[in-house]
């Protein structure tokens, strides 16, 4: 591809099937029964917010919310706990997507930290409020590792967007 020094690369369109596959895939990830790890990461939640990032027109919060009711459900949790982490990261991931694209991947997740640490926040205040039991301060790496986890996603979520297109003699980009 053609691009001066310090450009990035043009992206191709995106596949709507991919996307839907990678958030299906990290719900299925999600509703792996690893037991009560306070630390673990929220795949889903950082594949919602690469998404409404990246797509804020396909993946809403409204989408947002479905698969937080399905995490709801699947976790026997209290119905909307992970509904309204999903829809707050959702709601902030397309109010800060215009922003966040303008920075390289390493400070956009210094970016995301704050919104993982609020969706952390919110479901951890709704468990304790509904008589649930501290789970620890192991809880407060979660963030942190989503955080760490976004230049991977990046890399990953955007590897089919990357590939270079067909050469063609009319269009030399």
């Amino acid at each position: 591809m053609i691009m001066r020094p310090g450009q990035q690369q043009l992206l191709l369109p995106l596949n709507p099937v991919f996307m839907w596959v990678s958030l299906f895939v990290a719900l299925l990830i999600n509703m792996v029964p690893l037991g009560r790890i306070a630390w673990m990461p929220d795949l889903l939640a950082l594949v919602i917010v690469f998404w409404g990032v990246h797509q804020p027109m396909r993946v809403s919060i409204g989408t947002a919310f479905m698969f937080g009711l399905a995490m709801d459900v699947q976790q026997s949790a209290m119905l909307g706990q992970h509904a309204l982490s999903y829809t707050t990261l959702g709601f902030f991931a397309i109010t800060i997507h215009r922003r966040l694209l303008w920075y390289p991947v390493l400070s956009q997740a210094l970016q995301v930290l704050p919104l993982f640490a609020l969706s952390h926040f919110l479901e951890l205040s709704i468990r304790i409020i509904g008589g649930g039991v501290f789970p620890g301060w192991a809880v407060l790496l979660a963030p942190l590792i989503e955080a760490a986890l976004w230049p991977l996603a990046s890399a990953l979520l955007l590897a089919p967007q990357r590939r270079t297109p067909e050469p063609d003699a009319n269009r030399p980009l």
